[in-house]
């Protein structure tokens, strides 16, 4: 692609400078709109050392209302941020809807410097490739804009830049060795670039390759791409996008009802000679976690009134309170409903040899979401593939993920709920939409008998927690926890 690659002809400088003032113009304008529709945009810029990606970024800016972008540098990821998966920063730094990011290198520069300092294996390169696939394709399934420039210049050119920028004191500190590296071994970088182009083109997120000899002429194919992406981005917005087949291996999964609550209890003795075993085992489980940097994800989802809350407390009594957390998930902040449906969920993944607690999670995407309207049917229907991808993503990091469904019956969460409204000290668990989605109990059945079916792979499977005597639902959590836990150490 390098190689061969068919640029277009440069403009006379007159004709030049009034393009460039037009399209500069033109970008400034659509920002209105770009806000109006609520249209997100990640402005990815690669290309060789020297190439002038920062000076590039600098320039398109001046044309857009500073309240409307941000620009991120994402140099190789630091030892902490290796603790965390490998799309966890990036996925960090998407946009809010109507806003842009722009981004001083990105995924492609830390995959392909990987390989060519030799630090990623094939197989570790394809991983992370399909990685990215799957990242790209998910942002702009789910509405947002996504362009990938690449700054090329000839190995000449780069020598000559890298020597001036050396020739004086105040620039030679932005010569850095793999810079000089790279233009020493300019033909086996554009070999590693050519492959990596060719794994990562697809139509709704293509690579664009910008002669990037002139800084003019370059920031002027820049603005025409982004302007007519940008135009045809929302003429496009209200289109549906076709909806993934699932290829993820599923487990075995039972309808909700076919599930017995009855004969699911213990005495007190029972429950408390269990509960001290168990707890006794997951401390020091929790201990070889941290030693080896195994991280774990427990989610927890279920009937309102089902006991969540309880069943988490008693996991948490046993682990080190440095190495886990517990999330608490409610309706989205405006923040966070601006962005990708996944995103508050991605900032909240813990590090290596931690432990994340999530009290409600993603899965609300097919239930509540679905179910009030709250997005549209080509976004829920989507969300199962979307959500197998997500948990694949953890699994592969190396994760080890456990879901739970509290499950009790209808009789007895109007026995809870009206003990709640009726305690005084109780009273603030129950709300007026508690007892709203209690009246729409078997639509909700239904969601959860399709999200079961639908997301319970191989790596990732559901428990179903039989909760009308909690004390039940709390030995069998902490069980499954602590066999999973040895299973994987």
């Amino acid at each position: 692609m390098l190689e061969n690659v068919q640029f277009l002809i440069r403009p006379e400088k007159e004709e030049e400078k009034a393009l460039l003032k037009a399209e500069q113009e033109k970008l400034g304008a659509l920002q209105m709109k770009i806000k109006e529709h609520k249209l997100p945009i990640v402005v990815l810029f690669e290309g060789w050392g020297s190439s002038g990606k920062g000076t590039l970024i600098g320039e398109v800016i001046h044309n857009i209302d500073p309240r409307f972008f941000k620009v991120a540098t994402l140099k190789m990821p630091t030892e902490e941020e290796r603790r965390y998966p490998f799309l966890y920063r990036y996925f960090e730094t998407i946009p809010e809807a109507g806003k842009f990011r722009f981004l001083d290198s990105g995924w492609m520069d830390e995959v392909t410097k990987g390989v060519l300092q030799k630090e990623l294996d094939e197989k570790t390169y394809k991983s992370r490739v399909e990685s990215i696939r799957r990242f790209e394709r998910s942002l702009t399934d789910n509405g947002y804009l996504v362009l990938k420039f690449f700054m090329h210049i000839s190995e000449k050119e780069q020598k000559k830049r890298l020597d001036e920028l050396e020739d004086s004191k105040d620039t030679e500190w932005r010569v850095s060795k793999y810079d000089r590296w790279q233009n020493k071994h300019y033909d086996e970088c554009a070999e590693v670039f050519e492959k990596y182009f060719d794994d990562t083109y697809f139509p709704a997120a293509p690579w664009y390759i910008i002669d990037a000899k002139s800084k003019k002429w370059a920031e002027l194919q820049i603005l025409q791409i982004m302007n007519q992406s940008i135009e045809t981005a929302l003429q496009n917005s209200t289109l549906s996008v076709p909806i993934p087949q699932n290829t993820f291996p599923l487990a075995p999964s039972e309808k909700l009802s076919d599930i017995p609550l009855e004969g699911k209890e213990l005495t007190d003795e029972e429950y408390r000679e269990k509960l001290e075993s168990l707890q006794k085992e997951l401390k020091e489980l929790h201990n070889r976690l941290y030693r080896k940097k195994i991280p774990v994800i427990i989610a927890y989802e279920g009937w309102d009134a089902a006991g969540k809350g309880g069943n988490i407390k008693r996991i948490t009594e046993s682990l080190d309170p440095r190495g886990f957390e517990v999330h608490p998930i409610a309706s989205p902040e405006p923040h966070e409903k601006a962005r990708h449906f996944l995103w508050r969920f991605w900032t909240k993944m813990p590090r290596t040899g931690h432990i994340a607690i999530f009290d409600r999670t993603w899965y609300g995407r097919v239930m509540v979401e679905r179910l009030e309207g709250f997005c549209s049917e080509n976004d829920w229907k989507r969300a199962y593939n979307e959500i197998n991808e997500f948990e694949k993503e953890l699994s592969d990091w190396g994760a080890i993920i456990i879901k739970f469904w509290v499950q009790i019956d209808k009789d007895t969460q109007l026995a809870r709920f009206t003990d709640r409204q009726n305690t005084p000290e109780k009273q603030w668990k129950i709300t007026d939409e508690d007892w709203r989605n209690r009246e729409k109990w078997d639509l909700y059945e239904d969601a959860v008998n399709e999200m079961i079916a639908k997301t319970s792979t191989v790596y990732a499977p559901w428990h179903v927690l039989e909760s009308v005597d909690k004390k039940y639902a709390r030995i069998k959590a902490l069980s499954i926890v602590v066999e999973e836990l040895k299973k994987r150490l």
